[in-house]
């Protein structure tokens, strides 16, 4: 791949997930992954503190989901907000085209003690955020925090559908039918 071709955050990442599935994550270094990636290691460090990083350099998505949140419709319930932000993130993160880069990305950290855990401190920030952008909206404390808390269960549940095909539906539309059946289930309290 030569040097010059664009997006180096992204070609990293797939030379990465690539070399992880072959090598596995501990068995693969940032020089092999700058290399696969045809750019150097200097490069890599440009645009990653470490490996590990290279999987989760979505710091974007959470200013995506704030800012999502703060353009729901004024007179948008918590949840709704929470949906709105989350279609957003259908359109521009979980596209067609990111379905079986996602899937992939998944099953290495499923296989990745390490990753897995980054994971999980990435979605409890991205909680956060939700809840910070709510509170921002004039939602009280503990209501932020349920509807926070909603969405990233409606965003893990559809996510885990979605990267499995999930009938070749969008990720928006999944993220809203776990939403109806959350409003269904707390109806029935």
């Amino acid at each position: 791949m030569a040097r010059w071709q664009p997006d180096a955050p992204g070609r990293l990442a797939a030379a990465a997930l690539d070399l992880f599935e072959e090598h596995g994550y501990e068995n693969t270094t940032v020089i092999e992954i700058a290399e696969r990636a045809g750019l150097t290691k200097s490069t890599f460090f440009r645009y990653f503190p470490d490996k590990r990083e290279v999987l989760f350099g979505e710091s974007a998505l959470t200013g995506l989901l704030v800012d999502a949140i703060a353009a729901a419709p004024p007179d948008a319930e918590p949840l709704e907000a929470v949906a709105h932000a989350l279609d957003v993130l259908g359109q521009e993160v979980f596209t067609e085209g990111r379905r079986e880069f996602s899937a992939r990305r998944q099953a290495v950290l499923d296989a990745n003690p390490e990753l897995a855990e980054r994971e999980a401190r990435k979605r409890i920030g991205l909680v956060d955020s939700m809840i910070e952008a709510l509170e921002r909206r004039g939602v009280a404390g503990r209501t932020a925090r349920v509807a926070g808390k909603l969405g990233a269960l409606a965003w893990e549940i559809a996510h885990d559908e979605w990267i499995l095909g999930g009938e070749g539906e969008e990720f928006g539309a999944l993220v809203r039918q776990v939403l109806a059946e959350v409003r269904v289930v707390s109806g029935a309290c």
